[in-house]
Order: structure tokens, then sequence, then C-alpha cells
């Protein structure tokens, strides 16, 4: 099975190479692959036909991101519409919103930190409590969204913020699934070295492998 990951202007260097670690150490076997405008693999309806999941990683702001992959709306919505999975992480999950995004979600997604009782305020990079399927875990975060549901919206809550807000979730899109995460359970080690924690294990990966799995599901 081939994996494509975005790797491009609407990401930061580092986010989809986590992003691929994750999905290569995953038990799927996948061909992880790069698409983007100067991949060998271009983000076209061909390109996304040959693939089973398309994950789009975190990286920047999403007025930023947007611009650079409205052309592909359509496309990524009818991949997953026809049975793909779309694995969206940090800015990847605000991108499956609809103000803008590629409208992948039965609702929206907006900032945490600007969420009521948020547990943080900063836009920095830092560390977010979450519960993950009723159990408490850190993973690191930068400005990631929660995600604002539709009342009886079909799909899974993996885990919530301590607010109670929805922190990843999977969802049916037609003959699809849809895989979200406000925080970043793919970091690699570096990224919390980068930000002076001294983590001898990756936080979450465990986490990320449940999202995978999740999204993976018949």
């Amino acid at each position: 099975m081939r994996a494509l990951v975005y790797r491009g202007p609407a990401s930061l260097p580092g986010c989809p190479e986590a992003v691929a670690e994750l999905l290569a150490s995953s038990s799927w076997d996948f061909e992880v692959r790069y698409t983007g405008p100067k991949e060998k693999l271009k983000l076209t309806p061909e390109t996304l036909g040959s693939a089973t999941v398309y994950a789009q990683p975190g990286g920047g702001e999403l007025e930023d991101a947007y611009p650079h992959l409205r052309k592909q709306r359509g496309a990524i919505r009818e991949f997953v519409r026809a049975g793909g999975r779309y694995l969206g992480f940090c800015l990847g999950g605000y991108l499956a919103g609809a103000t803008p995004g590629f409208g992948l979600l039965p609702g929206d997604t907006d900032q945490y930190i600007a969420s009521r009782k948020a547990s943080l305020d900063t836009d920095e990079s830092t560390l977010v409590q979450v519960r993950w399927r009723g159990h408490k875990r850190v993973l690191f975060f930068q400005d990631g969204p929660h995600f604002l549901l539709e009342r009886g919206a079909p799909g899974t809550v993996l885990a919530t913020y301590r607010n109670k807000t929805v922190a990843a979730l999977v969802t049916p899109f037609g003959q699809g699934r849809v895989g979200v995460v406000g925080p970043h359970p793919e970091a690699t080690e570096d990224w919390f070295t980068d930000i002076g924690l001294d983590t001898p294990d990756r936080l979450g990966v465990d986490l990320g492998h449940d999202l995978v799995d999740a999204v993976m599901a018949p």
C-alpha cells in the first residue's frame, strides 16, 4: 500500500519527514512517498489514485498554506470520497476543516488556545496534556486546532484536551475515512530538544500509530 506525504510550501522542514517516519514505522507496511510541487510525484488526481493514504503534515499558518493547496481541494475530496484515507496533523487538521480547507469534517476547526478554558495561551512550541482513549498523555504542541463537530456527527473521538474540546478524531467521508489530530504524536526527539526538553523517548508515537490504525480500519 502506498502512503503519500505532502512536502512543499504548505509545510515546514521536518514536519513531512516526521509524518513519513511515523507511517513507515506503523504496522501497515506502507510504501511511503512524498508528493508536492518539487517532488517526483506531483499532487494530482492520478498520484492520489495510486495511494491508500494521503497525509497532510503540520507547518505554518492556515491562511498561508491553503492558497498553495486550493487547486487540489477537489482531487483530495474525491480521493477520500472514493475510499481513500486522509491523515491531518496540526496544520493538516486545520486543512481538513472548511474555513478555509478541504471540507472533510462534519464540522470545522479552530485554535485550541482560543477556546474557552484552554490550558495553554501561547502559540509557541510547548507540551499539552490530552486524554487519549481515557488515558492522560502529554504531547508536543504548537498552536494546533481543536475540532468542532456537528451534533450527532459520525465518527470516533480519540482524544480530548483538558477543557473537553476534541483533540483527535476519526470520521467517515464518503467511502473513505479522515483522521485528524491537533497536537503532534509524530514529533521526533529533536523537536523536544529544540525547545529545551530532554526526552529519551518520543512522546506519543504509539498514539500516532493508534491514529493510523483507526483511520485504516475497514
